[in-house]
């Protein structure tokens, strides 16, 4: 095991390298994020299967009810605010300076991050990586926010922004992609990871946080989604 010299600065917690993470390049098939694994085959990201399987119902009425123009300029400016806020995130984790900068986004980004680094990653107490691919070779990949150990078990963790506080039937989701990251770092590292939690801040910087409450459960239908994922595109 080796110790990185990135220690994170502000709250103590060591940055180690227990694992050789590595990065896998993303790729597009008919305009769907896929991830190229080592073997050199193409297999679609999590985020994919979850899109391709997942029931739009109320999603497209939303978007009906409000206008397309406005739903575009309102999922556009959500998705620059997560990707901000992810970099901010990352920056922390590795030690990095993190500057809040000049634009309204780039603020409102990095007060959110702060959210999170005060009431989620208190306790975290190692960091293994950051932003690291994992994949389940033939079948997904996809990465991570950050894996290492919350409350003194081995977790997956990801970060996420919303625009309001979320009821737990909402984040369906985020508990699959927690599993599946999950399955693909026991399969690649052959650890036992069966801890997942997601830290949220609404853009109010409101907090919340989410726990796989039954990883055995929620395997399952990740496993489903993926049968379907497939049988779709054959």
């Amino acid at each position: 095991m080796k110790i990185s010299e990135d220690i994170l600065k502000s709250k103590g917690i060591p940055y180690i390298q227990k694992y050789p993470y590595g990065k896998l390049s993303k790729t597009s098939k008919d305009g769907k994020r896929h991830y190229e694994t080592p073997d050199g085959r193409q297999v679609p990201s999590v985020t994919t299967v979850l899109s391709a399987t997942k029931d739009m119902t109320h999603l497209h009425a939303w978007r009906k009810r409000i206008g397309e123009a406005k739903a575009q300029q309102i999922t556009t400016e959500s998705a620059n605010i997560g990707t901000v806020m992810h970099g901010s995130l990352e920056k922390h984790v590795k030690g990095i300076e993190r500057k809040p900068g000049s634009n309204l986004i780039h603020q409102k980004a990095h007060a959110m991050a702060n959210v999170i680094i005060d009431n989620g990653l208190t306790d975290v107490s190692e960091v293994w990586g950051s932003e690291v691919s994992l994949y389940y070779p033939e079948l997904y990949a996809g990465t991570t926010d950050l894996v290492g150990v919350y409350k003194g078990a081995n977790a997956i963790m990801d970060f996420k922004q919303a625009r309001r506080l979320k009821k737990k039937e909402w984040v369906e989701d985020y508990y699959l992609q927690l599993v599946a990251y999950s399955e693909a770092h026991n399969k690649q590292y052959d650890t036992q990871i069966k801890t997942g939690r997601v830290f949220i801040c609404t853009q109010n910087n409101e907090f919340q946080t989410f726990n796989i409450d039954n990883y055995d459960h929620w395997v399952g239908q990740w496993y489903a989604k993926l049968e379907q994922y497939y049988k779709s595109i054959l």
